[in-house]
């Protein structure tokens, strides 16, 4: 039997177990360092949000993949 580590909530899933929650905190570190990263370079907020965008949409894009195998759902 597998344990559910997310559970579905409106478009995001959320964690309800230790491993969903390493997932996210591994997530939102990866994000703060890549942010202070490019943020130290940047002269504008645009040239941040530029920078950034990538390495967001991507750690995003794998957290609701992994969200959505780990959540027990059938696709």
């Amino acid at each position: 039997m597998k344990k559910q580590w997310f559970k579905k909530f409106g478009w995001f899933y959320l964690p309800v177990s230790v491993p969903g929650v390493g997932v996210w905190i591994l997530a939102a570190l990866f994000c703060l360092t890549v942010f202070t990263a490019i943020d130290r370079h940047s002269h504008s907020a645009s040239d941040t949000l530029y920078g950034i965008f990538p390495f967001f949409a991507c750690t995003f894009l794998l957290l609701d993949w992994i969200g959505a195998k780990a959540s027990g759902r059938a696709a």
